[in-house]
């Protein structure tokens, strides 16, 4: 009898480290980060600000018996959330592939559309980093995003990516749909073309006439060690008022392995009623990497940030990073 339960333990054992094998497992990864960052203008001069990483990504991955391939991702981030009423989580999502069937992603909370996927400007959202600070207003309008599903085609022309995405119907929302086309096929260049919906439900405020559709379209070529990148980004709404144009470029200069330099502009034209000049935004960085230790520099200022010509809306930003890699 004695001998029964040892064997019977054993077998289980065994299942149970196979299980474990063929469920795959959670990993967590993160970065060392410390950063400096100020802000300062006409009228604001900020408190000098001092942070360090806040965020890790823990992340499993399997392969089904089927061939199919599962993974699952949740981020934790302390700047967002903060309060928890969303949940612990930043963003989490499930994605199901095989090299026949292609890719299939559930987002559920924080995800792009397939159209915001390839929609950040040339220039890496500048304005981004102003959002909020002394009344700048200015955004970069996108197609609804959030909890959806993503859809990337499996390979059917070299170099060719074809992702749809659909969000469903919400209280206020219709539901919206998105496609994207990242061309890969010629050494160095990529272009992005990428176009989704943002429609307001009939029985929601502001009903149909807040319809919006919006367009992306990026190129960028890296020839040796310069990479010049261009965007154009616009966003058609039922109400006139609520039309957006930006456009966007890039320039990095790679001068060794361990050093880069990057300048980058963004121009925002919202057609907004109380709007009177173009929100416009200017970004300088270094870089310098050694022995996984890499310090970042950038000098970045905003003009008209909230869309008008008052003093207080025009910004400066100096930050400094040094991050570790291990």
């Amino acid at each position: 009898m004695n001998n029964f339960k040892k064997i019977g333990m054993t077998a289980l054992a065994a299942s149970l480290v196979s299980t474990s094998v063929f469920a795959g497992e959670m990993a967590v990864t993160g970065s060392a980060k410390m950063n400096f960052e100020n802000y300062s203008g006409t009228a604001m001069n900020t408190t000098k600000a001092f942070s360090m990483g806040n965020q890790i990504t823990f992340s499993g991955s399997g392969e089904l018996d089927n061939g199919m391939t599962v993974d699952l991702s949740f981020v934790l981030d302390q700047g967002d959330n903060t309060t928890l009423a969303g949940g612990p989580f930043d963003g989490h999502s499930v994605t199901i592939s095989s090299d026949a069937l292609g890719t299939l992603k559930f987002n559920g909370e924080g995800g792009d559309s397939a159209q915001n996927a390839v929609g950040d400007t040339a220039a890496g959202n500048i304005w981004d980093n102003f959002d909020g600070v002394n009344g700048a207003t200015a955004k970069l309008s996108e197609s609804n995003g959030g909890t959806n599903f993503n859809y990337t085609l499996p390979t059917m022309v070299d170099g060719l990516a074809v992702a749809a995405s659909y969000q469903p119907q919400g209280a206020t929302d219709s539901s919206d749909t998105a496609f994207s086309l990242v061309y890969t096929g010629v050494e160095g260049l990529t272009l992005s073309y990428g176009e989704g919906t943002d429609d307001a439900d009939a029985a929601g405020s502001g009903g149909t006439t807040a319809d919006a559709d919006t367009t992306s379209m990026k190129a960028s070529y890296v020839y040796g060690s310069v990479t010049l990148a261009y965007s154009d980004h616009d966003h058609d709404s039922n109400t006139d008022t609520s039309d957006q144009t930006a456009t966007s470029w890039k320039v990095s200069y790679t001068i060794s392995d361990a050093l880069s330099v990057t300048y980058a502009s963004e121009t925002i034209d919202d057609n907004a009623t109380a709007a009177t000049s173009d929100a416009e935004y200017t970004k300088v960085t270094m870089a310098h990497t050694s022995g996984g230790m890499t310090i970042s520099a950038n000098y970045q200022e905003a003009e008209n940030g909230g869309y008008t010509t008052a003093t207080d809306e025009d910004i400066e930003y100096v930050g400094l990073s040094v991050s570790f890699a291990f």
